[in-house]
């Protein structure tokens, strides 16, 4: 990879994972979207499916690396096609509701124009 696209890329995050039986909040700004969420700009409903399930459809995606699975926590880094920017996905399954919650970020940047919200909507559809 060039140089100018690794860069787009960034460092990992370093604040993810589950807090307190729940993914992270977003930033503020509108380029992340999280089930956890009830705001307009981050909201989104979890999926109705089983992490078993979302990996399935996770594995079929292109540019898409699962870097970790543990118990019902799974972490994936989606990658763009063009200019190579790394968006951080996290699911994570509750099976007393019996739904995979769900936040998608941008690694870098203020907006994303939608990009986080149209993946995990995508993602929904092919469930």
């Amino acid at each position: 990879m060039l140089p100018f696209l690794s860069a787009c890329a960034g460092e990992p995050p370093q604040d993810i994972g589950v807090v307190d039986g729940r993914l992270t909040a977003c930033p503020d700004s509108p380029n992340c979207v999280t089930s956890y969420a009830s705001d307009e700009t981050h909201g989104i409903a979890p999926l109705q499916a089983t992490l078993e399930q979302v990996r399935g459809v996770l594995n079929g995606m292109e540019r898409t690396n699962i870097v970790n699975q543990d118990g019902n926590y799974l972490y994936v880094e989606f990658t763009t096609a063009l200019m190579g920017y790394v968006d951080d996905v996290e699911f994570l399954y509750d099976p007393a509701a019996g739904v995979t919650h769900v936040r998608s970020a941008s690694r870098l940047g203020y907006s994303d124009l939608g990009a986080n919200r149209k993946r995990i909507e995508a993602l929904r559809a092919a469930l």
